[in-house]
């Protein structure tokens, strides 16, 4: 998931927004303003109000800090981090590499939930440390944000170790299958099953909650069981793509046979005899029998966007294709030597 909105870096690791980030806030916002009124209406109005976008602000990061400890664990065991990336149900930091063992994999699953529950007893303690007693509600506005905020990360807790991937709890799931089976990918494969299953049981859940009343409520739940349902996969199938793609090599799925073309040949005949009729995308460019550089449709329709004429040697000069690639032109000159032969 790309954020589109930067919000800077963390030890190297990029932070941004999700547009479905805003939609979130918002409801979390409106959410804690009636829950506040609703708990002690003589704050004032902008009171209120201040204290729900504070306690937002706060919230989303604890999330950052919950998803920061997922990556300072990766890049410490060698795996690259990209960015952290906060979007409608949380957040998401993506690791550039899959984890060598089921070691590593476990750490970095588990570290969330520890940092999550450590936010929110850290809160709720400095909360009590000013005379909070759980069966009251804090009269200081700044104590009842750090309340909620204490609630909601151990239930976030709680709710990362529910076994279902790619949450964390899946992860810890299949940390643990690995290192029974010693098969990452058997391991991954039940792993995504159980979040799956736990994903149908929550769209369950949320509907039969629904229309027993509980309205919005029960539409959170089915709504997030479907993410998850949808999650679990997707994690599945790329980790399946990426274990297929790391046992090939480029040479393994590389065109031997280059088309060629002449590079004073008119661009309209170029794609009449050439482009169109071989279904080709990429062709060698031969200029007094030696090859200068390669041809592609994309060049082809910048040229027409532009709507200049040009020659086939025109063409790949100006799409980008340096001539000073001496492999790639020795590997070119011999896909043509061959033709020859």
């Amino acid at each position: 998931m790309r954020a589109q909105i930067k919000l800077g870096s963390i030890q190297g690791v990029k932070i941004g927004l999700h547009y479905s980030w805003l939609i979130i806030a918002l409801l979390i916002t409106l959410s804690l303003r009636a829950y506040f009124r609703l708990h002690d209406s003589e704050w004032g109005e902008s009171v209120i109000w201040a204290t729900a976008i504070i306690t937002t602000l706060l919230f989303f990061t604890t999330i950052v800090v919950h998803e920061l400890s997922h990556a300072l664990v990766a890049k410490a065991h060698g795996l690259p981090v990209r960015s952290i990336t906060l979007f409608a149900l949380g957040g998401v930091a993506e690791i550039e590499k899959e984890t060598p063992d089921a070691r590593t994999e476990f750490w970095i699953g588990i570290i969330g939930p520890i940092t999550s529950c450590l936010i929110g007893f850290i809160c709720l303690s400095v909360v009590l440390a000013f005379g909070w007693t759980p069966s009251a509600f804090p009269q200081n506005p700044l104590l009842a944000g750090l309340m909620w905020l204490g609630y909601i990360n151990i239930m976030l807790a709680l709710f990362n170790m529910v076994p279902g991937f790619p949450l964390d709890g899946g992860r810890v799931l299949r940390a643990i299958l690995w290192w029974i089976t010693g098969n990452a990918k058997r391991a991954t494969k039940i792993a995504a099953s159980v979040g799956q299953f736990v994903a149908y049981g929550l769209i369950v859940l949320g509907v039969f909650r629904f229309f027993g009343g509980a309205d919005i409520g029960g539409l959170w739940i089915a709504f997030i069981g479907w993410f998850l349902l949808e999650a679990s996969r997707g994690s599945y199938a790329q980790i399946a793509i990426t274990e297929a793609l790391s046992a090939a090599n480029v040479a393994d799925v590389m065109s031997r046979d280059c088309p060629i073309v002449d590079g004073r040949s008119n661009l309209q005949a170029f794609v009449d005899e050439h482009l169109l009729r071989t279904g080709e995308r990429c062709f060698a460019v031969i200029e007094n029998a030696r090859v200068e550089g390669l041809i592609t449709a994309r060049e082809v329709r910048n040229v027409a966007r532009a709507g200049q004429c040009a020659d086939a040697e025109y063409v790949w000069q100006r799409g980008g294709i340096a001539r000073e690639r001496p492999r790639l032109r020795e590997r070119l000159v011999a896909v043509s030597d061959r033709r020859d032969e």
